[in-house]
């Protein structure tokens, strides 16, 4: 904002320099998130949704069952239609078929890997993700838009000592924004014949999920009047 005794605009005295600052950071994800996407199929309409609902039944108790480590459960889109085929001179219903969809948010990556094959593991479930981020609050991005401005102060004083002159007041500071990657995703699915685990019985192995490291972007633009330069 332009103070009364600030000109709108540059002038011979008092130039204006207009600057931008940024800054790059590496920081680990501290949320992580899948979504199950559940299927039952069946020639019977109520048999097809008692299937489904108990899929959507085991999924939950599942995630449930690891306590604290998941966060923000929630059930999404649900749905359960008839695939009709022609036969004779009419349309009949061929089958029914369901889904369901499951999210969950993770804070504690201890865990994870092991969940994630447990849920892979569930006939006809879809398992997709996880998607590494962090949280609004999270301070590698104050610390991004501090030295954002600092970058921004030092370029212009670069270009200040460069004409033979210095600062004199900043003008505006805008942010332009602070934004991590697109987190990157991995896809599981299981569908009953289509993929089996060795031992029989027995829990499969827990994935090794390595998170990988975030790079978060800072950017501000900075308007500062000089003193007149000495050209």
């Amino acid at each position: 904002m332009t103070s009364p005794s600030t000109p709108a605009h540059g002038t011979p005295d008092a130039p204006f320099l207009t600057v931008r600052g940024e800054a790059e950071l590496d920081a680990e994800p501290d949320t992580a998130s899948i979504t199950l996407t559940l299927t039952a199929r069946g020639r019977d309409r109520r048999t097809t949704l008692d299937d489904l609902t108990h899929r959507n039944t085991t999924a939950l108790g599942l995630l449930t069952s690891y306590g604290d480590a998941v966060q923000n459960l929630s059930t999404g889109a649900f749905s359960l239609a008839p695939e009709l085929t022609e036969r004779g001179r009419g349309e009949r219903v061929r089958h029914y078929q369901g889904h369901v969809r499951i999210s969950a948010e993770f804070t504690d990556f201890t865990l994870l890997g092991e969940l994630t094959t447990r849920l892979a593991d569930l006939d006809l479930t879809r398992v997709d993700g996880p998607w590494w981020t962090l949280r609004p609050d999270a301070p590698v991005h104050a610390e991004a838009r501090r030295q954002a401005v600092r970058d921004a102060v030092g370029r212009a004083r670069e270009y200040a000592e460069a004409l033979g002159t210095t600062l004199a007041a900043l003008v505006e500071l805008a942010d332009t924004g602070t934004q991590p990657p697109r987190p990157g995703r991995a896809a599981f699915e299981r569908g009953g014949r289509r993929m089996s685990f060795a031992g029989g019985g027995e829990p499969p192995e827990p994935l090794d999920l390595e998170p990988p490291r975030l790079h978060v972007t800072a950017q501000v633009t900075a308007q500062f009047t000089m003193g007149p330069p000495v050209l």
